[in-house]
C-alpha cells in the first residue's frame, strides 16, 4: 500500500491502480478521442509520476512543482504515444516524465525560457566578452551589429535569462559607480 502523500492537493493514496488490460483499453479509447478515457488514464498513471518524483525529493525543489512537471511529461507521453510502438506505455512514458522533471530542475525556475532564446543569450554574452576584450564598449547596438541581430532581440534574450533583482539592491558597473 502506498503511504499517504498529499501533493498538489491530490491524496496519492487514493489514486486508482489500473490493470495492464485497463491501461490498454483506455489508451485505445483516448486515441479514438474519448475525453473521459483520457482523464481516467491520466489519473490512473499519476502513481507512475509519483514514483519518479520521489527520486528528486532530496534536490531542494518544491515537490508540488516537480510533481506538476512530471504530470506535464505524462501528458506529453500520452499525446505522443503510438499504439504501433509495441511497448508498454510506462516503458515509453518514464523517459519523457524524467525528461520534464530534469528540465524543470535544470532550468531552476518555473518560468520556461525556450532553448533558442537561451542559446541567443549565451551567444550575446560571448560576443560581449569578445568586444570588451578588444577594449571597446559592449553596447546593445555594438552586440547586435556583431551578431547580426536586431537590438530588441538582444535586449529580449538578455532579459529572458536575467534573474529578477530587488529594487533595494545596489547596482554597480565595472568601474564601481
Amino acid at each position: 500500500m502506498l503511504q499517504k502523500v498529499v501533493i498538489c492537493g491530490v491524496d496519492t493514496s487514493g489514486l486508482p491502480k489500473l490493470s495492464a488490460e485497463e491501461n490498454d483499453r483506455l489508451m485505445k479509447a483516448l486515441k479514438g478521442g474519448d475525453r473521459a478515457a483520457r482523464e481516467k488514464f491520466i489519473v490512473g498513471n499519476m502513481r507512475l509520476v509519483l514514483s519518479l518524483v520521489k527520486r528528486f525529493w532530496a534536490k531542494n525543489a518544491n515537490a508540488d512543482d516537480v510533481f506538476q512537471a512530471g504530470c506535464v511529461g505524462l501528458i506529453k507521453a500520452i499525446d505522443h504515444f503510438d499504439l504501433k510502438f509495441n511497448v508498454k506505455f510506462s516503458t515509453y512514458a518514464v523517459p519523457m516524465i524524467l525528461g520534464e522533471i530534469k528540465r524543470y530542475l535544470r532550468d531552476g525556475n518555473s518560468l520556461r525560457v525556450s532553448r533558442s532564446i537561451r542559446d541567443t543569450a549565451y551567444r550575446i554574452l560571448k560576443a560581449r566578452e569578445k568586444i570588451e576584450a578588444q577594449d571597446e564598449e559592449a553596447t546593445i547596438a555594438r552586440i547586435a551589429e556583431e551578431l547580426e541581430l536586431k537590438e530588441r532581440e538582444v535586449v529580449y534574450a538578455l532579459d529572458a535569462i536575467s534573474d529578477p533583482v530587488s529594487l533595494y539592491d545596489p547596482v554597480y558597473n565595472k568601474s564601481g559607480d
